[in-house]
């Protein structure tokens, strides 16, 4: 099979090398062609909406030179597109993604297929118009997209994404790298709209835009000028920016369950579906901030080896967020994906006391009386509990904040203690994972318990790593599927509410798929 043979997108059987789809360089450059179009015709259009003529005629015979510049700019900036799709081929073959790129500087990115954390499927709007969509592979280790392939055509890149789990997880192997059909998903959430909106209304930026209005008010007052009011101004509209972008980014957002892993979707303008592979999130955070009390809402975060923090800010924020705004049971329901062993016969106990507890509640163990003095308000939630999967490290009386630590992705450890903490006989674990949102620390614990843990933890996270001894995660056990498949008729969703005795089964039925 020769490269014009393949169609673009469809692996073929030998690891043929393939091109993206022919549009993708006017996709990712419409903007270079946007401007060249503006500089050269702006002129000509104004002259043309005022009734004048088209040529100034004080170009005294400028005119066909500067209209053959700007043809011919255009030719090249056209030939360059052209070249760059000639010359942007990849390929599935070996165990590898490979990605080459360049007609005059050429470069070469390979993905090992074991070693994905994490695939993407984003639209951008114009590309939702074209029915394209951009693929990135991410991979352990790497500070920003180890491949992207942009664009293919929409039901391509889910078949291609499809082949590379399959390949990835175990289910498929041997040479052949037959298009693999997508896996079974079923529905566990989504998030209203009006939640949306009503959870970016009572968030911390709300809170500090209203202190800032109030402290201008006042000082407006006292001072009798009116110049603090200019000061509300940028802060309103970097208000309006961030609200709007944390809507387009955190609309229609459902989450679904597969073999394959988590899957997200989400996006008003840009949509964008993730795909988290089981066992590949480092760390996870729920948070509570003061307002969202009142109507039970959480905030889920995590650590995906690959994603770190690069990008603008709104981008990263929503590749790590695993749940944007939900109630309780939400949360235990996407927990529940997480760590489909949670490790303990009273799963519902422990993590309510993590997320809402006090003192020893759910076996947590706090900071110790004495240091009370150093944390008045949060030495009753400081504390940290340990089951036979991962470790819960609670902390904030105020915005109320839960990690939980897979053991097996312990990386490093470290105890640290200042003068005042030692003075007290406090001291604070730090666990390491991969860059990202979430930072794994142990807040003022007895510093005996933060010694007895660091050992603990260590023998814990050595176990869990000897246990999983291939990174695919479907060629050690039989294939049984995470969940009932989807028929092939279209069903209606469930009523989530019915879902709660699904959440963590009971702790001899775990081991059941």
């Amino acid at each position: 099979m020769t490269l014009q043979d393949a169609a673009p997108g469809t692996p073929s059987s030998d690891g043929d090398w393939l091109r993206v789809h022919p549009a993708s360089p006017f996709v990712r450059g419409w903007v270079a062609l946007a401007a060249v179009g503006y500089f050269f015709g702006r002129e000509t259009f104004e002259r043309m909406l005022q009734g004048r003529d088209l040529i100034d005629p004080n170009l005294n015979g400028r005119a066909p030179l500067l209209l053959f510049g700007g043809i011919a700019l255009l030719l090249l900036t056209v030939a360059g597109f052209i070249l760059s799709w000639y010359f942007t081929r990849y390929q599935v073959a070996g165990g590898y993604v490979r990605v080459n790129t360049g007609f005059l500087f050429r470069q070469q990115r390979q993905a090992r297929l074991d070693r994905v954390q994490a695939i993407d499927i984003v639209q951008p709007l114009l590309a939702r118009i074209f029915g394209l969509a951009e693929l990135k592979f991410e991979v352990a280790d790497a500070s920003e997209s180890a491949v992207r392939l942009a664009y293919l055509r929409l039901d391509d890149a889910k078949q291609l994404r499809a082949t590379i789990l399959a390949r990835a997880s175990g289910a498929v192997t041997g040479p052949d790298i037959a298009p693999a059909p997508e896996a079974p998903e079923y529905p566990v959430l989504s998030v209203p709209p009006q939640r949306l909106v009503g959870s970016l209304i009572l968030s911390e930026q709300s809170v500090f835009i209203l202190l800032g209005a109030v402290a201008s008010v006042v000082l407006s007052t006292l001072t009798e000028n009116r110049a603090f009011f200019l000061y509300l101004i940028p802060a309103a509209l970097g208000l309006a920016a961030t609200y709007w972008s944390s809507f387009n980014k955190g609309y229609n957002f459902t989450a679904a369950i597969s073999p394959d892993g988590i899957r997200l979707r989400y996006g008003l303008l840009d949509t964008q579906a993730q795909t988290l592979p089981p066992n590949r999130i480092q760390a996870l955070r729920v948070v509570q901030p003061p307002l969202w009390r009142m109507f039970g809402w959480y905030r889920m975060q995590v650590n995906v080896a690959g994603y770190g923090l690069v990008g603008n800010g709104a981008e990263a924020g929503s590749r790590t967020t695993l749940l944007p705004v939900g109630s309780k049971s939400d949360v235990m329901r996407m927990l529940s994906l997480v760590l489909p062993d949670p490790g303990t016969d009273q799963p519902e106990r422990v993590f309510t006391a993590g997320l809402d507890g006090l003192d020893s509640d759910g076996g947590f163990v706090t900071t110790p009386r004495r240091a009370r003095f150093l944390a008045p308000l949060g030495w009753r939630r400081n504390g940290f509990a340990a089951t036979g999967t991962a470790l819960l490290l609670r902390s904030g009386r105020w915005w109320h904040q839960l990690v939980v630590v897979p053991h097996q992705r312990t990386q490093s450890m470290a105890l640290e203690q200042g003068p005042l903490a030692r003075l007290f006989r406090v001291a604070d674990l730090v666990l390491h994972t991969t860059a990202g949102p979430v930072s794994p620390r142990l807040i003022q614990a007895d510093e005996q318990e933060a010694l007895q843990l660091f050992d603990a933890q260590a023998a814990r996270a050595r176990e869990a790593r000897k246990r999983q001894t291939s990174e695919q995660w479907l060629a050690q056990v039989a294939p049984t599927p995470v969940v009932e498949p989807v028929e092939t008729e279209p069903v209606e969703t469930p009523d989530l509410d019915k879902l709660d005795h699904q959440t963590y089964p009971k702790q001899e039925d775990r081991h059941h798929g």
